[in-house]
């Protein structure tokens, strides 16, 4: 079975949004094994909680992740 699992910031998506990763990752899925995944792909689309995960040993946030990338 064809799983695929988005980990994202709490509040970030509209239910819109969310329905547009689900449908686009199962037809991604049905490109690659055919109709046949298409009954059998699994998406699941987390939300976690602000701070509650980290990059590189750094916890992240909503506030650090909308902040300007720094140039080299």
């Amino acid at each position: 079975m064809p799983f695929a699992n988005f980990k994202v910031p709490a509040g970030t998506l509209t239910e819109k949004q969310k329905e547009q990763i689900v449908t686009r990752t199962t037809e991604l899925y049905v490109e690659i094994y055919g109709e046949r995944a298409r009954a059998n792909t699994m998406v699941l689309v987390e939300e976690v909680a602000d701070g509650g995960w980290g990059i590189g040993g750094d916890v992240l946030t909503l506030a650090k992740l909308q902040e300007p990338l720094a140039e080299d």
